[in-house]
């Protein structure tokens, strides 16, 4: 994206048009410097209201300016309109997609399998321990993590993911120059180096009451799912868990007991039909076929506008694929990914029937526990391996490396 262009979408933003206009602007002109220069001509025809117009003629340079500046002012700072090919296809299906998001990190992660995990901010020690470990041993079978880097059990879930070496997404209900809770600044740092942070809301955009269920369904819309570890009758996270039923997304719940206030609403979503979870397999066994197909679908070609059939926006980029001919496919998994087969193939070498510790491989190989992750993934989807109550690995006895 030029300079230009990035300038035109945040003067876009800036203006606070409503998302009928905005759609209205970008799908007619294309992109945001040509929906800025068409002038008030342009906007009238589209049925822009007389403020609209107004803001649109009447913006800041100086915030803009100041907007440049936090962008060009550090490493893996990104701006990912909607009509960017990086822009999350799983957040455009959503209704209210917002039109540009604010990234510091690898937005690579993205387009990843993901499971939300939300809970209390004022959770138990056992709540705390149950969404560190559930994100963790998520993370050794290839899930990112994504969360609200809320207290409690959102900083949980983000920690053991981080612990693993895998990835975490946190949804931030601030501008990205700014870390709220200040107790998750460290936490946020580490995230931004090693995961991502994404927003909404424009640099210098601090802490509101609304942001953070406005932020929830970014949460819900990113994932193929949502974990609800603990949680009040009446509390964030089961507005996290109504919006994911509402777009598509699987809903689990961990029960609790009877005697904690904050195991009644996990125990809510439950009785109105959450997936109960005891194990990370109650999990992985649901979602093996969403993740199944998201790994199959080709990676996106380096970025690009697309403006041709999104509704209003564009449509998605176009999708590239290298094939591995040459070598004998494993049985159960498509061969298009030369790497992911290699990797299966040689970790399948490394196991016998005995149940190994994930970290022992990792020993083993000299692997990333991304990489181990990404094999791991692969290897129980087609059939190859299979994971222990413990998380321990082992190869199916009819699983062969060739």
């Amino acid at each position: 994206m030029t300079d230009a262009e990035a300038r035109a979408w945040l003067s876009l933003l800036r203006a606070h048009l409503g998302l009928p206009g905005l759609r209205a602007l970008i799908g007619t002109y294309g992109t945001a410097e040509a929906a800025l220069g068409t002038g008030r001509r342009g906007w009238k025809a589209l049925g822009l209201s007389g403020s609209e117009q107004q803001a649109l003629d009447s913006i800041d340079a100086a915030r803009i300016d100041a907007d440049m500046a936090w962008l060009t002012g550090g490493p893996q700072r990104h701006l990912l309109p909607i009509t960017d090919a990086r822009y999350p296809q799983r957040l455009r299906e959503i209704g209210s997609a917002p039109p540009l998001l604010f990234c510091i990190g690898d937005v690579g992660l993205l387009e990843a399998p993901q499971l939300a995990i939300v809970g209390a901010r004022s959770a138990t020690a056992q709540g705390i321990e149950n969404a560190r470990a559930f994100a963790e041993a998520l993370s050794h079978r290839g899930l990112v993590i994504t969360s609200g880097l809320a207290l409690g059990i959102d900083g949980a879930a983000h920690r053991g993911a981080l612990a693993a070496g895998g990835g975490t997404i946190a949804l931030c209900g601030t501008g990205l120059d700014r870390v709220y809770p200040s107790q998750h600044r460290d936490l946020a740092h580490a995230i931004g180096g090693h995961g991502l942070l994404v927003s909404e809301f424009l640099p210098g955009t601090p802490p509101k009451a609304d942001h953070f269920p406005r932020r929830n369904r970014l949460i819900s819309g990113l994932a193929l799912g949502v974990l609800v570890v603990e949680a009040a009758r009446e509390s964030g996270s089961l507005i996290t868990a109504r919006l994911a039923g509402e777009q598509g997304r699987e809903v689990f719940a961990i029960p609790g007991s009877i005697h904690n206030p904050l195991a009644r609403g996990c125990h809510q979503l439950i009785r109105q039909g959450a997936k109960l979870v005891e194990t990370v397999d109650d999990i992985f066994e649901e979602l093996a076929p969403a993740i199944a197909s998201l790994l199959a679908r080709p990676a996106p070609t380096a970025p690009a506008p697309v403006q041709d059939s999104l509704p209003g926006f564009g449509a998605d980029a176009g999708l590239t694929v290298v094939s591995d001919l040459e070598s004998p496919p494993i049985q159960g998994l498509n061969p298009d990914d030369i790497e992911s087969a290699h990797d299966l193939r040689m970790l399948l070498q490394t196991l016998d029937d005995a149940p190994t510790a994930v970290d022992h491989l990792i020993e083993r190989l000299g692997w990333s526990a991304e990489r181990i992750g990404a094999a791991l993934l692969q290897g129980e989807l087609s059939g190859c391996l299979v994971t222990d109550a413990v998380g321990r690995v082992m190869r199916v006895t009819s699983a062969t490396a060739p």
